[in-house]
């Protein structure tokens, strides 16, 4: 009787645990609010459903802000490499036509 009862209160606990672990498996936050909205929504309780939405958007939009600033520090070496290449570039024409103003060789150059 004892071996039974062991038995089947192991039995009830596996059980248990495996629909405990089992029912939320929201992995991200928007997934969840949103079941949340409909389940209130279908239960008929009174929520303040834009309040809500505006706050997910507000972390969506930081979310992105910040994926943004991190695609920014992985490709800003190049961006400052570029910049750079156009200001010597232009600097370098500058010169180029301050040398060749009085020797009346105007290549390129508008005065």
């Amino acid at each position: 009787m004892r071996k039974s009862l062991f038995t089947l209160f192991l039995a009830f606990v596996y059980i248990w645990s495996w629909s405990i672990f089992n029912v939320v498996k929201a992995d991200d936050k928007t997934t969840a609010t949103v079941g949340h909205i409909i389940s209130e929504t279908i239960k008929g309780t009174d929520i303040d459903t834009t309040a809500i939405l505006e706050k997910e958007l507000q972390t969506l939009a930081h979310n992105y802000a910040i994926d943004m600033i991190n695609i920014m520090q992985v490709y800003l070496p190049a961006i400052l490499d570029g910049i750079a290449a156009d200001l010597r570039m232009k600097a370098d024409e500058k010169y180029k036509c301050k040398l060749l103003e009085n020797g009346g060789m105007n290549d390129g150059c508008n005065n």
